[in-house]
């Protein structure tokens, strides 16, 4: 029999029962439209987040302190980061590293940081807020600008000014709508002059820079926190191409700064920004793959539902397959036309889902833009690849025992039961 008989056959039957092919590729279409989600949802947040990561400038290299580990390796890595989640203090830099750093050859300028929590006020407003200490250059290598007044000075630094630069959410929290240049605030103990606002910046990687309180670096140590050291030093390259040699020469200058001669054991960490990214899109591709495997599970679900509907199917036409073999269709032509049935109702089922996910996934990107979210409406190619390898896959793979059982059917046992 020729394949395009087959085919209409197969189509006619299809036809013939619309509602239980309908229910029979429902499965089908929720595991489909996930796919496409799935893929969208990944590069929407791959994009979101990288977008964050390059507002601080893909020309700059991060140091930070980490825990010294006592293990070695990815083992290591680990033991550091339980340390930090379980709130240890770390402030292992000094102005003495950020001084060395400068002196590299391909470092433009340097600023080193630290972070604090205190309890700020003005009048009868209480809030509880994060305070950024922060060396003069931030505001030449950040690309965060001030809105009004101005950033504090490398003079008001070393002289342990007590001056104050507020985010603009903390601001308004503070003071509302009223002018807060000139005034003062305590924090803590101790009175700060307001002396400028930033620029509104947003959430970067889920952290709120518009909440933060601004204050020179050495104040924040010695007034508030009694500390000399600090928790990261940004540098600004001359040559990003440089970026992976310029960062060995960091790690270098800081062991011998630390007195380190086993990398193991490093109590600081060096990242390039598209070193970053790098990470980000690992990770982000890694969360892709661990929600598809979940998907195909629900996949795996739609596939048994159509392996069970083709049973039903093959009981219910048992006569016609006898009829069929006995005019002389061969087993090959049998089967065939069950697995193209099969194939056609997984497909029917992808095309169906593809068209949810494409529309769910365009309503995400308009939720997410709607509250604020530099949120991208991308559905890769691959994704659609995905999706018609599943359906081609689960569609063959279980429609191929029902199609057997068929072209295996005795023609004169099967024209008994008419």
């Amino acid at each position: 029999m020729k394949l395009r008989s087959i085919i209409k056959i197969s189509f006619r039957s299809i036809k013939a029962n619309k509602v239980r092919t309908g229910l029979t590729v429902l499965g089908m279409v929720i595991g489909i439209a996930t796919v496409v989600i799935v893929f969208s949802a990944g590069e929407g947040i791959r994009s979101l987040i990288l977008g964050q990561v390059e507002s601080f400038g893909t020309d700059i290299i991060e140091t930070e302190s980490k825990v010294p580990s006592t293990k070695k390796g990815a083992e290591g890595d680990i033991q550091s980061a339980m340390a930090m989640a379980q709130g240890v203090q770390l402030a292992n830099l000094t102005f003495k590293d950020m001084a060395d750093i400068n002196k590299l050859p391909n470092i433009n300028k340097s600023y080193a940081g630290i972070l604090s929590q205190q309890q700020a006020s003005y009048g009868n407003e209480f809030r509880k807020a994060i305070l950024y200490g922060l060396t003069a250059d931030f505001i030449e290598i950040d690309k965060t600008k001030v809105a009004s007044g101005r950033f504090f000075s490398d003079l008001e630094d070393k002289s342990l000014a007590q001056v104050a630069v507020l985010g603009s959410k903390i601001k308004t929290k503070l003071f509302g709508d009223s002018e807060p240049l000139g005034k003062g605030i305590k924090i803590g103990k101790e009175k700060f002059l307001i002396v400028g606002v930033m620029e509104e910046k947003g959430a970067v990687t889920g952290v709120d820079f518009d909440d933060f309180i601004y204050l020179p670096l050495r104040t924040l140590q010695k007034k508030l926190m009694g500390l000399d050291k600090s928790y990261m030093i940004i540098s600004q390259l001359k040559d990003v191409k440089l970026a992976e040699i310029t960062a060995d020469d960091v790690k270098i200058l800081l062991r011998e700064n630390h007195n380190i001669t086993d990398p193991d054991k490093d109590d600081f960490r060096v990242t390039t920004m598209i070193e970053a990214m790098k990470t980000i899109s690992t990770v982000t591709d890694a969360i892709t793959l661990l929600l598809l495997a979940i998907v195909a599970i629900s996949l795996i679900v739609g596939g048994v539902g159509v392996m069970n509907i083709m049973y039903v199917i093959i009981t219910e036409r048992t006569a016609e397959i006898g009829l069929r073999k006995a005019v002389g269709a061969k087993y090959n032509d049998i089967m065939l036309q069950f697995l193209i049935e099969s194939l056609i109702i997984t497909l029917i089922g992808a095309a169906a889902g593809v068209l949810i996910g494409l529309a769910a996934s365009y309503l995400i990107y308009l939720g997410a833009n709607y509250s604020g979210l530099s949120w991208k409406f991308i559905v890769p190619l691959k994704a659609y690849y995905v999706a018609l390898a599943f359906a081609v896959v689960f569609g063959l793979g279980f429609g191929i025992y029902p199609a057997r059982k068929a072209a295996k059917l005795d023609p004169i046992e099967a024209l008994r039961q008419e």
